[in-house]
């Protein structure tokens, strides 16, 4: 008698258990109990990393259907349903392997590269935001993205649930490129003119195919010229030249941001 109670009562236990751990699995998602001050959230700031080690297979299988990741994000510009996802999945590791915070500018797709940044509009109130795609979903087949919670909220999106949207793919080097030439008639104090064209020399080079390696890495990074000065009986190199550049406030912006992505330059005539 004393083993059927005590088979009993570990047969009770077992199932209290199993009914606890199915209940937290089927917990319902949904925002943090606090208010969030999401004015206070910038965008993402979007920049050119390298895929992650998770998340970008060629293809993989969810609940019986199959994804194909695309090779790259350039011109992807879809309109589609979003949704979000908040804390059932706060701090679990998403599919590029990266914490997922609901608190930051993030959000899932089934087949962009990891990472992208898209810039998402609420295509019924027009507002926008940057995101970074560091997750793979959502699998509902109606649903282009998934957001956090912050991204949603920012999109004024959270009451309804989801929204129709538009996603577009974010070219880092594009985005963060600078503007090289300051207009002529809206000068101010800090854009004082120079009385003659400023030039900033990038490389010198003994053949003119290396030089025009140079000069096509710069085009793809900046929107001012890119000369090639031929060589001199003093030089005897190809010179690579950005510029003309009109104004001193312009002129440092570039050499600075020249500076920060790794290229020596200085001033030429």
């Amino acid at each position: 008698m004393d083993n059927f109670i005590r088979i009993f009562y570990v047969t009770i236990c077992m199932l209290a258990f199993g009914l606890l751990a199915s209940c937290t699995h089927l917990r319902k998602d949904g925002p943090p109990s606090y208010n969030v001050d999401v004015s206070r959230i910038p965008d993402a700031v979007p920049k050119r990393e390298p895929l992650a080690k998770y998340g970008n297979m060629s293809s993989y299988k969810v609940y019986g259907k199959r994804y194909y990741t695309l090779g790259t994000s350039r011109n992807y510009d879809k309109v589609g349903v979003a949704s979000w996802y908040g804390t059932k999945f706060h701090a679990h590791k998403t599919s590029s392997g990266e914490r997922y915070d609901m608190l930051s500018m993030t959000a899932a797709h089934k087949t962009l590269p990891l990472p992208t940044y898209v810039e998402v509009t609420n295509l019924k109130n027009n507002n926008k935001v940057i995101v970074k795609v560091n997750d793979r979903g959502p699998f509902s087949s109606n649903r282009i993205i998934d957001l956090s919670y912050v991204a949603a909220k920012k999109l004024g999106m959270i009451g309804r649930g989801t929204t129709k949207v538009r996603v577009r793919a974010i070219d880092p080097d594009a985005y963060n490129r600078p503007t090289l030439f300051a207009s002529r008639s809206s000068k101010t104090p800090v854009q004082e003119a120079n009385s003659e064209d400023m030039y900033l020399q990038v490389g010198a080079f003994k053949t003119r195919t290396n030089a025009e390696h140079m000069k096509h890495k710069l085009a793809n990074m900046i929107a001012t010229p890119i000369q090639i000065a031929a060589p001199t009986y003093r030089t005897k190199l190809y010179r690579v030249k950005v510029g003309p550049i009109k104004d001193v406030a312009t002129f440092k912006h570039i050499a600075a941001w020249l500076n920060n992505q790794g290229i020596k330059s200085h001033v030429i005539s």
